[in-house]
């Protein structure tokens, strides 16, 4: 079992090129399933209306570690969806977080 020192905690931030918003909820819907296999889960998941250049959706996730992160961004699944992603993702932003306990 992986050291809790060694978790990654990501937060995401996803902008969809105009009008495909809803393909791109379809397509994080599909590479999100993914996320158990490589010791990963959804913390949290939150949709935007996009207006004023705000992304259209927010995630964040944890990994069990490293190891965990690269295999789900190497998983065949998901880069096989390669083309789907450029055509309905504009930007992407991901960065590490430290998540706190709720209030």
């Amino acid at each position: 079992m992986a050291n809790p020192g060694d978790q990654i905690q990501l937060c995401c931030f996803l902008w969809a090129h105009p009008g495909q918003e809803a393909a791109l909820t379809a397509y994080e819907d599909r590479v999100l399933e993914l996320l158990p296999e490589h010791g990963g889960a959804v913390v949290q998941r939150a949709m935007s209306d996009g207006a004023e250049g705000r992304p259209h959706e927010v995630q964040l996730y944890r990994f069990a570690g490293q190891a965990g992160l690269d295999s789900y961004l190497a998983d065949p699944r998901r880069t096989a969806l390669a083309e789907e992603r450029d055509r309905v993702v504009a930007r992407t932003e991901v960065f590490p977080v430290e998540l706190q306990p709720g209030a």
